[in-house]
C-alpha cells in the first residue's frame, strides 16, 4: 500500500485532475444523466469508479491501469483516426483506421508508461495477448467482417502496441544516458586517482630522495663510529626501498588513468631549490628576468632535483629558469646512488609537458644528465584548458 501513497501534494493534485478529466470523457461516452438516469447510474457511474481506480494504481503499476481500462478500450468503430476506401478489397468505403474513443488518449498514455517503467517483458506480453483475444472476440461477435478485422487490428496496434514500444524506446534512451553519466563519473574518479598519484610521486618521491641523500652524507661524515655509519647506511637503504615501493604503488594508481588537470603549487622554484640545498645538495640557481613561475616549471625543477638526488648523490646541480625554458643539469655522482631503478616520474612529466603544449628533452650530457623543457609561448593555448582536445 505504500506504493499507492503519493510522494508530494503535486502528484495528488495531478492525479485528481487526471481522474476529473477522465471522468468527464467517460460521462460523455455514456447515457445522458437527464434523459436516462437509470442507464447513467448503471453504466457511467461504475465506469467513472473504474477510471478512478485506474488512476490510483496507474502511477506505480501502469499495466494494472491498462487492465482496468479494458472495458473502455477501442471496441467500437464509429470514429477513427482515418476513414479509407477498401472497395478494391471488399465492398466497404468507410473502413475506420485506428478507431478512437474519448478514452483512447488515456489508454495510450498508460500503455506508454508500461513500456517506460516496467523492466520485465512477460507481464506486458501476457496482458497484450489478453487484449488481442478480447479484440478477436469482439470482431467475431460482430460477424467477422474483413473491415472489422482491419479496424480492430489498427486499433490494437495504435492504442496499445505502438505506445508501449515508444515507452520501451524511451526507457532504453534514458538507460544509455545513465550509463554514459556513470562512465563519465568513473573517468573523473580515475583522473582524480591519477592526479593524486602524480602529486604523491612528485612530492613524496622528492622528499624521500632528499632523506636518502642526507643519510648518504652522514655515512661519510667524520667523527661517527661504526654503529652510526651503519645506521646511516640502513637509513639510506630504507629510504631507497620506500621510494621503490612508492613507485610501484603509484604505478598501480596511475595505470589506465588519464592525466588529470594541473593543480596549484604552494611554493615557487626558489623555495624548492632552497629546501633541496638545505638537505645538502650542491645547487646553483639562475633565475632570468621574467622567469616562469608556472606549475609546469616547478614540476620540471622538482623532477630534475629528485632524479639528481636519487641517481647522482653528491653531484653538483645547475638549475636555470627562463621565461620559456627550464633546464636542470647534474654532474657525475660522488657516492653510490640510492635508487636502483626509476623512470616513472620522468614518464609522467613527459606526458604532462606534452599536454601543456611544451617539449621535453632528457638524456646524458657529458658525464652527467640534463633535463630541459621548452615552455609554451604566451598566447599558445593549452589544449586541455581551451577545450581543443589532446594534441596528436
Amino acid at each position: 500500500m505504500n506504493r499507492l501513497r503519493r510522494e508530494s501534494r503535486r502528484q495528488v493534485v495531478l492525479d485528481l485532475l487526471l481522474w476529473a478529466v477522465l471522468g468527464i470523457f467517460v460521462t460523455a461516452m455514456g447515457p445522458d444523466p437527464f434523459a436516462d438516469p437509470a442507464g447513467f447510474a448503471l453504466v457511467t457511474l461504475p465506469r467513472v469508479g473504474l477510471a478512478g481506480l485506474a488512476v490510483l494504481v496507474g502511477r506505480p503499476w501502469p499495466l494494472a491501469a491498462l487492465v482496468l481500462l479494458l472495458p473502455l478500450g477501442p471496441w467500437t468503430f464509429t470514429e477513427g483516426f482515418a476513414t479509407v476506401d477498401l472497395t478494391w478489397l471488399l465492398p466497404r468505403r468507410d473502413v475506420k483506421i485506428l478507431p478512437l474513443l474519448a478514452t483512447s488518449p488515456f489508454i495510450i498514455w498508460y500503455a506508454y508508461l508500461t513500456g517506460r517503467r516496467m523492466t520485465r517483458l512477460w507481464p506486458a506480453g501476457a496482458v497484450f495477448c489478453l487484449i488481442t483475444a478480447i479484440g478477436c472476440g469482439v470482431v467475431l461477435l460482430q460477424g467477422g467482417d474483413l473491415a472489422l478485422w482491419v479496424s480492430m487490428g489498427t486499433g490494437l496496434v495504435g492504442t496499445y502496441l505502438v505506445p508501449y514500444l515508444l515507452g520501451l524506446l524511451r526507457r532504453g534512451v534514458l538507460q544509455q544516458r545513465r550509463q554514459a553519466r556513470l562512465s563519465v563519473e568513473a573517468q573523473a574518479r580515475l583522473r582524480e586517482r591519477a592526479r593524486i598519484a602524480r602529486e604523491m610521486h612528485d612530492s613524496l618521491g622528492h622528499d624521500l630522495a632528499l632523506i636518502a641523500m642526507r643519510a648518504g652524507g652522514l655515512e661519510v661524515a667524520p667523527g661517527l663510529g661504526p654503529a652510526q655509519v651503519k645506521a646511516a647506511g640502513e637509513l639510506r637503504m630504507a629510504a631507497a626501498d620506500a621510494t621503490e615501493r612508492l613507485r610501484q604503488i603509484i604505478g598501480l594508481l596511475r595505470e589506465d588513468a588519464e592525466e588529470a588537470p594541473l593543480s596549484p603549487v604552494g611554493e615557487d622554484v626558489a623555495e624548492l631549490v632552497g629546501r633541496a640545498r638545505d638537505s645538502g645538495m650542491s645547487i646553483t640557481l639562475e633565475l632570468a628576468p621574467g622567469a616562469s613561475s608556472s606549475e609546469l616549471a616547478h614540476a620540471v625543477v622538482q623532477e630534475g632535483l629528485t632524479n639528481a638526488a636519487k641517481h647522482a648523490p653528491g653531484a653538483a646541480v645547475a638549475v636555470s629558469v627562463a621565461p620559456h625554458r627550464v633546464v636542470v643539469r647534474n654532474g657525475p655522482p660522488s657516492s653510490r646512488p640510492s635508487a636502483r631503478r626509476g623512470g616513472l616520474g620522468l614518464a609522467g612529466l613527459r606526458e604532462r609537458v606534452r599536454l601543456a603544449g611544451a617539449t621535453l628533452t632528457a638524456g646524458p650530457d657529458g658525464d652527467g644528465f640534463r633535463l630541459a623543457v621548452e615552455l609554451p609561448r604566451e598566447g599558445e593555448a593549452d589544449p586541455r584548458r581551451s577545450g581543443g582536445g589532446r594534441p596528436a
